[in-house]
């Protein structure tokens, strides 16, 4: 139990401001946090996860060697006496035996290595379905921080409203501005209030749906993320962002696996074509026999299936037409990869070439167009009309450019998705 001793001038504030961390736990989380929590808590993550578990568990099956079979068998109980004597068993013959199916052509490692491959599927699926997933995560932690970033602006152009009426009451009351413009400043305020409320409503929706994802019930005041809401100015070439969507995606690695899966599924289902012999091997005790050394004997013997006709052959021909289906949708499947690719990339590009005037330009001129025109309005030289219209440029401006940067980092987590891997960090 910790004891907090207060002295003299030292602020009430100030006191929060310390224990508000402590009392609410966590700080912002960043997108690598996020990224480690949706992984170790999504429940959609850990049922694929289990998919994996039971395709090794299959695997074990697959190996397993036939049992021997036992059996045990009896004859020559006699059911009438003999010379007047009834004794059944004396007679009686018993033999146990022993046999065993011998499996040829691999047939057991054929089976091994199917299920063996098939997990390997499994796993690649898995990779896609989480890939997909924090595409999905991606997009919220992103509109998350650009519903901040938009929060933020309202702020300050409220804040900003709040002086320019300030100076305004002031003009009004030494008699330098009239009372209808005064009030269609201060009817402008409602403009901004709606504005704030809005972005911060949407702050609050952005994150509810965040929290969904990662599966967490945290009160949403108590939640924050923390990220650089801005755009690179560079992109690597786009044959780079192929050969690394061709080298990791997990998809076309699933398809790839596929081929290979069909074609031992067929060398399987050859194999099973083959006539397994079954060898057998026993004891008798007879001691019916006169021979008094006759009386234990010892056989085996080996069954071999005739092959008269194969019953195999429709399985051999649905594996081999298997294989090419494979075939076609593993090259559809690159095919598809490099489109999704070529797309994320282009919209990266556009993103860039709508930011980059933004930046350099339209912000700073719109910016530069209403401070100007607020000077000259507060001394005569501009009417409120004009005033009003640069501020609502600039205001339109701001908030375009921050859903330019919002879109185009949803774009990066397009690439990434398209590439299969993390090729563009935030």
């Amino acid at each position: 139990m910790s004891v907090l001793i207060f002295s003299k001038g030292i602020s009430w504030r100030f006191v929060i401001a310390l224990w508000a961390p402590c009392a609410f736990g966590q700080g912002p989380l960043t997108w690598t946090q996020v990224k480690e929590k949706f992984e170790a808590q999504n429940p959609v993550l850990k049922a694929a996860r289990a998919s994996v578990d039971e395709s090794r568990a299959n695997e074990i099956t697959a190996y397993l060697r036939p049992n021997p079979n036992f059996a045990l068998s009896t004859d020559g109980t006699q059911l009438t006496p003999y010379q007047g004597v009834y004794r059944p068993f004396p007679g009686t013959q018993i033999s146990p035996s022993v046999s065993y199916l011998h499996e040829r052509q691999h047939k057991r490692e054929l089976r091994r290595d199917s299920a063996q491959q098939n997990t390997a599927i499994t796993e690649s699926q898995y990779s896609d379905q989480e890939r997909t997933l924090l595409f999905s995560l991606r997009g919220a932690f992103v509109g998350v921080l650009e519903a901040k970033a938009v929060l933020q602006n309202a702020r300050d152009n409220l804040d900003y409203w709040d002086r320019e009426l300030s100076v305004s009451q002031k003009r009004f009351a030494a008699g330098d501005l009239a009372q209808v413009d005064l009030n269609r400043l201060e009817l402008q305020r409602v403009q901004f209030e709606a504005d704030y409320e809005t972005a911060l409503v949407n702050l609050r929706t952005q994150k509810i749906q965040l929290l969904a994802l990662l599966g967490e019930a945290t009160p949403i005041d108590q939640f924050d993320v923390a990220g650089t809401y801005d755009f690179g100015v560079d992109l690597m070439p786009l044959e780079s962002f192929r050969s690394a969507a061709l080298d990791a995606r997990p998809d076309l690695k699933a398809a790839v696996q596929s081929v290979e899966l069909a074609k031992i599924d067929h060398r399987l289902a050859v194999a099973n074509g083959s006539t397994d012999p079954t060898f057998s091997g026993w004891w008798t005790h007879n001691p019916s026999f006169n021979n008094p050394f006759d009386n234990n004997t010892i056989g085996a013997s080996v069954s071999i299936p005739l092959r008269i006709f194969d019953r195999n052959q429709g399985e051999k021909e649905r594996t081999q037409i298997d294989i090419g289906r494979n075939e076609q949708l593993r090259d559809r499947a690159r095919i598809g990869v490099l489109s999704d690719v070529d797309s994320a990339y282009w919209t990266l590009v556009q993103g860039l070439n709508l930011l980059k005037p933004y930046k350099a330009k339209y912000l700073p001129l719109a910016e530069d167009n209403r401070n100007r025109i607020s000077v000259a309005f507060q001394n005569g030289g501009a009417s409120l009309l004009d005033f009003l219209d640069a501020e609502k440029a600039l205001r339109d401006t701001r908030l375009a450019y921050l859903n330019l940067i919002g879109s185009y980092l949803t774009a990066e987590a397009q690439m990434n998705m398209a590439a299969g891997r993390e090729v563009l960090l935030p």
